[in-house]
């Protein structure tokens, strides 16, 4: 018997810096140039841990067509960054502890924030607040 595949609606990128100290300004170009070449949601910057994210980070959230691009391109952009890649299932727990991609170094995350199930409807549209000018 197969179980069918969770469909994937979006994903995020989680993109790892220290507040105190000179990768916070290579985020910082990572996150211009995404803009300047994706059409993208970015999330706002957080110097403290949040939700399952034990350190600071971003986040970019991005529509499933982008995935092709996007993260190769992360692969090679990132420099000395962690970032942290997962679907959009709406099974957050899996989604982060299960599904992700690291690129970089393997973060802790805090799973016990992260419910188990959403609904499809709670799993928020993508919607770009960049404006690309450079070809992909």
């Amino acid at each position: 018997m197969t179980t069918a595949l969770p469909h994937i609606q979006s994903y995020h990128a989680h993109i790892y810096y220290d507040p105190a100290g000179p990768s916070k300004d290579e985020a910082a170009r990572l996150r211009a140039a995404m803009g300047e070449r994706y059409a993208v949601q970015m999330g706002r910057w957080h110097d403290v841990p949040v939700g399952p994210h034990a350190g600071a980070m971003y986040q970019v959230a991005f529509a499933t067509d982008l995935f092709a691009d996007l993260v190769p391109w992360l692969l090679l952009a990132r420099g000395s960054l962690t970032v942290l890649v997962h679907p959009n299932t709406g099974t957050p727990r899996a989604d982060h502890m299960q599904h992700a991609l690291w690129l970089g170094q393997v973060l802790p995350l805090k799973a016990e924030t992260l419910p188990e199930h959403e609904a499809p409807e709670d799993i928020p549209p993508i919607v770009p607040n960049t404006t690309p000018a450079q070809p992909r």
